[in-house]
C-alpha cells in the first residue's frame, strides 16, 4: 500500500520525512510516526471489503505501513474477543469482554502483530540482520518471525529474564544475548549496536513501523463489536505504545467513515514495582519519572523509562480514563481468577490488566453497568513461576478405585509439587 503510507512525521513538530529506517526527528528528537493518505484510504477500505478478507491483521492493510503484500507473518492476528460472563459475575459487572492475544500466532502474544509489520518493512529496506531489546515476548516474536523470513537475528534481554522466555527465543536459532542490567540499559546498548552495524532493530530504527502493528488489535475489537467501540478498555503498559495505538486505531476508523466518533475511556495498567506512567497520571504530571530498578513479577512490563510514557498518559487524560497499578500478590491472584472463571491462562501482564480493572471497578472509575474490554497480551505458559506456589498440588494415588474414593470424598493423598512444562 505504498501510495497510502506517505512517509514519516514528527509527533512533536510535524516535520515530514520519506519512508526510511529512522525513529527520531533530526530537528527536535521527537518520535516519528507513519503519515497516511486518509482520503485515499477512505475510498479503498470499506467494511464490506474488509469482511471479505481472511480474518487476520492484514485485512486492515490500508492502515498498516507496508508496500504491497506482507513478507512476514501472514497469519498473525484474528484473535478472539471472548464474552467473559463468569468473570463478569465475579467482578460484579454486567458486560465484560476479553481480547485474547494469548493465542496469537505464532508466539502467543500481541508482539507478533508489531513484529510482523516491522520485519516486513525490514525486508523492504533490504536488511539481512534484525534484532531487538526485549523483556520477553518481543524476543520470542522477533526470533520466530525472523526465522520464517530467513533473517539473522540478535536478541538482547536482561540476564534475569524468565527461563521459559529465553528458551522460547533460543529455539528459533536466534543469537540471544543476556545483559546484566535493566531493560533500559539493554535498550541503550541496542541503539549503539543498531547504528554501528546497520542492522534493523524493530523497536529502535524500525519503531515507527513496528508500533503501527498494535493498531490491528484496536481494529479487531471495533469490528468484533459490530464496528463500534466499547465504553471502557483496560490495557497493560510497558513502553506505553499499545494504549496509544488502540486509541489511534479507533480514531482512524472514524476518520475514514467506518465507525462513529469514538467515546471510549482508556485505562492503563502497570505493576506497582514498575509504574512510571500510572504514577505520572495519578500525580497529575505530564511527564513520567523513570523507575531506576524495576522490581515486579511482571517482567514483560518492567520498562522503567518508557519511550511512549508521555503519549500514554495523554491518551488516558484525553479519553477520560485513568492509570492504576497493583502489587505482585494482586497480579498472581488475578491470573488465577481469570484462569478459573474463563479458562484463559494469561501471563503476568494479563494479571496486571485484570487486577487493575478490578481496582478501578471498586474505586467507581469504571461503572459496573457499562461495557468493558480487557486486553490480554500474552500467554501464561511463559510465566508459570508467578503462580507455581499458588496452584493446587498434585494428588498421587496408586491405580485403584479404593485409593481414589477417599480422595473424592475429601481424603488426602501424598501431595507433589507440579513441574513446569
Amino acid at each position: 500500500m505504498s501510495e497510502l503510507a506517505r512517509g514519516l512525521k514528527c509527533r512533536l513538530c510535524g516535520k515530514e520525512y520519506p519512508k526510511q529506517p529512522l525513529n527520531f526527528c533530526t530537528e527536535d528528537f521527537g518520535p516519528l510516526e507513519v503519515d497516511y493518505d486518509y482520503e485515499a484510504i477512505a475510498k479503498a477500505m470499506r467494511p464490506e471489503v474488509v469482511e471479505r478478507r481472511p480474518f487476520n491483521m492484514w485485512r486492515y492493510r490500508e492502515l498498516l505501513p507496508i508496500d504491497g503484500e506482507p513478507a512476514v507473518g501472514p497469519l498473525v492476528g484474528g484473535t478472539p474477543l471472548a464474552k467473559a460472563r463468569n468473570l463478569a459475575d465475579a467482578l460484579g459487572v454486567k458486560n465484560l469482554w476479553i481480547k485474547n492475544d494469548a493465542v496469537n500466532f505464532p508466539t502467543l502474544s500481541f508482539k507478533d502483530r508489531v513484529v510482523s509489520v516491522a520485519l516486513s518493512k525490514a525486508c523492504e529496506f533490504g536488511f539481512k540482520t534484525v534484532g531487538c531489546a526485549s523483556t520477553g515476548n518481543l524476543a520470542n516474536s522477533v526470533a520466530a518471525n525472523a526465522a520464517q523470513a530467513g533473517l539473522e537475528s540478535y536478541i538482547f534481554v536482561p540476564a534475569d529474564l524468565e527461563s521459559a522466555k529465553i528458551i522460547a527465543t533460543s529455539v528459533y536459532g536466534a543469537h540471544v544475548i543476556g545483559v546484566q542490567g535493566t531493560y533500559d540499559q539493554v535498550n541503550r546498548l541496542c541503539t549503539q549496536v543498531a547504528f554501528k552495524y546497520g542492522w534493523g532493530f524493530v523497536n529502535i530504527n524500525l519503531r515507527p513501523y513496528y508500533a503501527e502493528g498494535s493498531k490491528s488489535m484496536g481494529f479487531e475489537i471495533a469490528e468484533q463489536l459490530g464496528w463500534r467501540v466499547p465504553q471502557h478498555i483496560v490495557c497493560p503498559m510497558a513502553g506505553g505504545s499499545l494504549i496509544g495505538k488502540i486509541n489511534k486505531a479507533f480514531h482512524e476508523l472514524h476518520r475514514i467513515g467506518i465507525i462513529d466518533r469514538p467515546k471510549c475511556k482508556i485505562f492503563g495498567a502497570q505493576a506497582a514495582g514498575c509504574n512510571p506512567i500510572t504514577d505520572a497520571v495519578k500525580n497529575g504530571r505530564e511527564n513520567h519519572k523513570p523507575v531506576r530498578k524495576p522490581n515486579t513479577i511482571a517482567k514483560s512490563l518492567a520498562i522503567g523509562d518508557p519511550a511512549d510514557g508521555f503519549f500514554a498518559a495523554k491518551v488516558m487524560r484525553d479519553t477520560g480514563g485513568w492509570g492504576e497499578d497493583v502489587s505482585d500478590d494482586d497480579i498472581a491472584d488475578a491470573m488465577l481468577l481469570l484462569a478459573r472463571t474463563e479458562g484463559i491462562f494469561a501471563e503476568t501482564a494479563g494479571g496486571v490488566t485484570l487486577a487493575v480493572a478490578r481496582k478501578l471497578i471498586q474505586q467507581g472509575r469504571i461503572p459496573r453497568d457499562e461495557e468493558i474490554v480487557l486486553c490480554v497480551t500474552g500467554n501464561g505458559l511463559k510465566t508459570q513461576d508467578a503462580i507455581l506456589g499458588l496452584v493446587n498440588k498434585l494428588t498421587v494415588i496408586r491405580p485403584s478405585l479404593e485409593e481414589f474414593e477417599p480422595v473424592y470424598k475429601g481424603g488426602r493423598a501424598e501431595p507433589v509439587e507440579p513441574a513446569l512444562v
